[in-house]
């Protein structure tokens, strides 16, 4: 990585995002090595572009300079991380790898050790924005991690985000987008209540939305809200109900963490989670004015 070449990169979670990123890196002429999980259509998408498909975290990890990891649960990334055919188990001296998903600060911090023992380096870098963005190289990446591991790494970043920040040690990324994250799905289900709530008084949706986005409640969040609502595009904000509660519920358990009692947090946790053992899981975020307005309507969670 200090001659100017770029670095062999490390896939593994290629789903929405993952996906989207691998493309974007594909794109701009990085080598990639990536590994099955779920779904085969983007790891053969991949390959017919010229990636090579292993097996194991282990052997991405041999033949990369740089991991990237996009996974959907702290859980998720442990299990690629440690053990015999785990990412740790091959990871060369000097490496790089780099968790983008929303992982558990703790969790962050713990395989950070475990890298370092063997002479790697970890950085939380988690993601704002969308897929689509992805595909442009214009995510938001909050990175964090030791800030000279950070600057070998940043012209690869900054590739895939627009807005690319370093924000402090390992595990601030990963606590400042559970923060973020927290704030943007209350703010999601406050919305989407609201929509429902205006239903039973009988105020049209898109009078609601044009008084409340003429002041200082505009948002992005609220018009991504608005789009399911009233002009029925679910996925403006491609990111599912099944995510957003493991992303608040991790929230809650990291204010436990630091002894905060979290005010907020078990109303909007509750809102998703009865959503998604509602059938609503795979469902995107925008569709929670769905299920509240089948709440309020017949009791059912269908709108």
């Amino acid at each position: 990585m200090s001659n100017g070449d770029k670095p062999r990169i490390g896939f593994i979670g290629l789903g929405l995002m993952g996906a989207a990123m691998v493309s974007r890196l594909q794109d701009l002429g990085y080598t990639l090595t990536v590994i099955a999980n779920r779904k085969r259509e983007p790891i053969d998408q991949a390959v017919s572009r010229g990636a090579t498909e292993v097996h194991s975290a282990r052997e991405v990890a041999a033949a990369s300079d740089v991991v990237l990891l996009c996974m959907d649960t702290s859980a998720s990334v442990e299990s690629r991380m440690f053990g015999p055919d785990g990412a740790i188990e091959g990871i060369s001296a000097g490496a790089v790898i780099i968790d983008h998903g929303t992982s558990l600060p703790g969790s962050t911090k713990r395989i950070g050790e475990a890298l370092a023992e063997k002479g790697a380096h970890y950085l939380d870098a988690p993601l704002g924005r969308t897929p689509s963005h992805a595909l442009e190289g214009k995510l938001n990446i909050m990175a964090a991690g030791d800030p000279g591991v950070y600057a070998r790494v940043e012209p690869l970043l900054k590739g895939l985000g627009e807005n690319v920040f370093h924000v402090g040690p390992l595990g601030a990324g990963h606590t400042l987008k559970l923060i973020n994250n927290f704030f943007a799905m209350t703010t999601a289900c406050a919305m989407s209540e609201a929509f429902a709530m205006a239903d039973l008084a009988g105020i049209p949706r898109d009078q609601l939305y044009q008084v409340m986005s003429a002041g200082p409640l505009r948002s992005g969040m609220m018009d991504w809200i608005k789009a399911c609502a009233v002009d029925g595009v679910p996925d403006m904000l491609a990111f599912s109900i099944a995510n957003a509660r493991k992303d608040v519920g991790y929230y809650a358990a990291m204010a436990d963490e630091l002894g905060a009692p979290s005010f907020i947090s078990p109303a909007t946790k509750q809102t998703l989670g009865l959503a998604k053992n509602q059938g609503f899981g795979q469902r995107m975020v925008p569709e929670m004015v769905n299920y509240i307005a089948g709440v309020f309507g017949d009791g059912t969670g269908e709108g």
